[in-house]
C-alpha cells in the first residue's frame, strides 16, 4: 500500500512535469522560439511557472497591432457609459491636460 501511494504522490506530478516539458521542447521548435532546448530547461528547473512563462512569451509572437483594442493608449468604455465625460486625463481632441500649462494654466 505505501509503494502504491509513494507511486501516485510523486509519479503523477513527476510524469506531468516530464509531459510538460516535452510538450514546450516540442512546441517551441515548432513555433520558432529558438532554441528549443533553452525553453524546455526552463519549463524543467523552474518547474510550474516556467512553464506559464513558455506560454506567455509563445503568445507574443502571435500580437498584432491592428487587433489591439488598446494601441495608442486607448480605453474601451461599455456602450452604456459612452455618453459620459471625457476623462481629466485626455480631452475630446486627444491633447493631454497636463500638457497645456504646468501652472495650473489652461
Amino acid at each position: 500500500m505505501e509503494t502504491i501511494l509513494l507511486a501516485v504522490i510523486v509519479g503523477i506530478p513527476l510524469a506531468w512535469h516530464l509531459a510538460l516539458t516535452a510538450f514546450t521542447y516540442y512546441d517551441a521548435g515548432k513555433v520558432g522560439l529558438e532554441p528549443p532546448k533553452k525553453w524546455a530547461a526552463i519549463v524543467f528547473f523552474v518547474p510550474i511557472f516556467g512553464f506559464f512563462v513558455y506560454l506567455f512569451e509563445r503568445s507574443e509572437l502571435s500580437y498584432d497591432p491592428e487587433t489591439d483594442p488598446y494601441r495608442g493608449h486607448k480605453v474601451n468604455v461599455h456602450p452604456s457609459r459612452a455618453d459620459d465625460t471625457v476623462l481629466a486625463s485626455r480631452r475630446e481632441d486627444g491633447t493631454r491636460a497636463a500638457d497645456e500649462g504646468r501652472n495650473g494654466e489652461e
